[in-house]
């Protein structure tokens, strides 16, 4: 039986627009499906965590860009802070400190 669902993160559930960039790149949703749920849900965020629809389309287009050529996480990236299941980082601390 083929598999029509594409798994989402842990703190986040797969956006629409995400899946189906997924589904148009057969070598990127290949390496999603190879990806831990936390660096699933690292992407997930890092693509929604954005304040303009042309810089989310950007981050779309490098999220299905970068996992073609490899990369298991966002690059320079703090980190999803939506997650219940673990603290803020110091790091993650002082980013949101200076918003």
């Amino acid at each position: 039986m083929p598999k029509n669902t594409i798994a989402g993160g842990v703190a986040h559930k797969l956006p629409a627009d995400l899946q189906k960039a997924l589904a148009s790149s057969p070598k990127a949703l290949a390496a999603w499906e190879h990806i831990t749920p936390l660096a699933r849900n690292e992407w997930i965020c890092w693509t929604i965590s954005v304040k303009t629809d042309e810089t989310r389309k950007n981050h779309l287009k490098r999220t299905i860009t970068e996992l073609a050529e490899g990369k298991r996480r966002p690059c320079c990236w703090m980190g999803c802070i939506h997650r219940s299941d673990k603290k803020l980082s110091p790091s993650q601390k002082w980013v949101l400190g200076r918003r």
